[in-house]
């Protein structure tokens, strides 16, 4: 009698044993689980904080260059390589190969006025050049950036074409400029003269003079100043994807032609 007991007592030891076992079994998968996925999340972080990262434009202010829904990658090396999370809560931090982004660059960055918010614009004028617009003609150290009037074109009547639906109504003129070393449209409202003229000033050190492409209707260094380097984030590639999403009065609007367009 005493055997048979002593039997089931071992029996149920070894069974507790088992249990807890599976229990530690259970618990290192879930451990190891949440470190693959943790490492996993932070290649992610620091490739978009390092390398790439995808941004989506909420409004029209670089029309035609880029069309609201337009979904873009950014090259976050083009103007250094910085360290990682560097330029979240301070000037970012550069490992090496720190240089300026050239005039005609596309680029976004912290809004000087609020770092919180990301803009993108277009470079037009570099530290020591003079700007000056007159006329909604821009003057670059005395030099017009010319345009030549593509509005009657057949790529001036397809961009029109592709519009949003918020500009239809407008006057617009369409002209292909060449701004450093690119090659582009901008789009001017022929009945806006809210800010044809800009008096002439000298960009200081370390900072840019940026415009949209969509002149009449972008909010830039007209009216708020430059952007310091340290602002910038990266030089816009590509669009990847295209999409207006069904909010407020936007309908839904799928640009499938978009994507894989270079940004220029």
């Amino acid at each position: 009698m005493d055997k048979i007991d002593n039997s089931r007592e071992e029996i149920l030891i070894s069974g507790d044993q088992n249990q807890s076992d599976v229990k530690l079994t259970r618990k290192q998968k879930i451990i190891k689980e949440i470190k693959s996925i943790s490492l996993i999340l932070l290649v992610i972080l620091v490739f978009r904080s390092v390398f790439f990262e995808p941004f989506r434009i909420p409004s029209g202010s670089m029309i035609p260059t880029l069309m609201i829904g337009d979904f873009i990658l950014v090259n976050k090396m083009a103007f250094g390589l910085k360290v990682p999370f560097s330029d979240i809560f301070s000037d970012p931090i550069y490992i090496l190969g720190k240089e300026d982004p050239k005039r005609g660059d596309v680029i976004v960055f912290k809004y000087p006025k609020d770092p919180s918010v990301n803009y993108i614009k277009r470079v037009i004028g570099l530290p020591g050049d003079s700007i000056e617009i007159r006329n909604k003609i821009v003057y670059v150290n005395d030099k017009p950036i010319s345009g030549q009037d593509v509005t009657e074109s057949e790529k001036g009547k397809a961009i029109l074409d592709d519009m949003d639906e918020k500009f239809k109504g407008y006057n617009l003129k369409l002209y292909e400029s060449n701004t450093g070393e690119h090659k582009h449209i901008i789009q001017q409202d022929n009945d806006n003269y809210l800010k044809v003229d800009y008096e002439k000033k000298t960009i200081p050190p370390g900072k840019f003079f940026v415009m949209g492409d969509n002149r009449d209707f972008s909010y830039d260094s007209r009216f708020w100043g430059f952007v310091p380097h340290e602002y910038i984030k990266g030089k816009a590639l590509f669009v990847w994807f295209s999409f207006i999403l069904p909010f407020g009065e936007n309908e839904v609007k799928l640009r499938p032609w978009r994507i894989g367009t270079a940004i220029n």
